[in-house]
């Protein structure tokens, strides 16, 4: 029997503690919302941590070390993330573990320090209706997906986007004021592969709409880690033997000019 993959969401948890319309969409927390959307997949064992579950915001111990695929959500509080986590986070990436950025996560420090550039876009509040193209009808990420799907309204994000240019592009979205955006698109880094998918504004309910729960999960699925190689810089003793070092052969001092 295949082993499950293990995933972990990860969310902020606060817009559902202060903001009432947020709580009323997602009374479990937006990170349980997408965490029990994935647990419907048999292939799958979901877990959730977030911001304020401890000193290292729910990934600490050995968290990351058991973790497949981390799915990340954050926004009002990127700066209150750990560097410390961060660089856990990123060494694991490296190594092979998956990572699925969702949203306004394109701003969370360690995407940016994994993509190495700002991440910054246009954007403006969620009045927009916003259809999803898929460009890439080969891919895992999009199966089940048609040439389209809508989403009646969302944050409208906006090119320019201020990411590397992606490995592949998956969906690009238009929205009702006319702009356009590279919504999904993947990246390798190091041994781990990385997917950032746009839509989930904190105060529309997107990620109960299935085809957003859809491209999550095979997004999950297709960044499962294919090995696992920690950094490390290791002498390397040769395979054959080498010839001598012309450089510690010791030299005549006599008569030496």
């Amino acid at each position: 029997m295949e082993a499950k993959t293990r995933v972990v969401v990860w969310g902020e948890f606060r817009h559902e503690k202060k903001n009432p319309k947020v709580a009323e969409i997602y009374p479990g927390g937006m990170h349980e919302a997408v965490a029990a959307s994935l647990r419907k997949n048999s292939l799958l064992d979901v877990s959730t941590a977030w911001l304020d579950q401890d000193a290292e915001h729910g990934l600490g111990g050995d968290v990351l070390e058991k973790t497949d695929v981390l799915v990340w959500w954050g926004h009002k509080a990127h700066g209150d993330v750990s560097d410390g986590v961060v660089a856990k986070v990123k060494a694991r990436v490296l190594e092979g573990m998956g990572l699925v950025v969702l949203h306004s996560g394109h701003y969370a420090k360690v995407f940016k320090a994994l993509m190495g550039t700002t991440c910054s876009l246009k954007w403006r509040e969620p009045t927009d209706k916003e259809r999803i193209w898929n460009v890439a009808p080969h891919h895992p990420i999009t199966q089940g997906i048609g040439d389209y799907f809508e989403i009646p309204a969302e944050e409208m994000y906006g090119e320019p986007f201020g990411i590397p240019e992606p490995d592949e592009l998956i969906f690009i979205s238009w929205f009702t004021g006319g702009e356009v955006f590279r919504s999904g698109a993947t990246w390798q880094r190091g041994n781990g592969r990385v997917f950032y998918f746009r839509p989930g504004h904190e105060t529309c309910p997107t990620y109960h709409q299935a085809e957003v729960q859809k491209v999550i999960a095979n997004g999950v699925l297709w960044a499962r880690p294919t090995v696992r190689i920690p950094d490390v810089c290791p002498n390397s003793p040769a395979l054959e033997p080498l010839p001598a070092d012309p450089l510690a052969t010791e030299r005549p001092t006599e008569g030496f000019r």
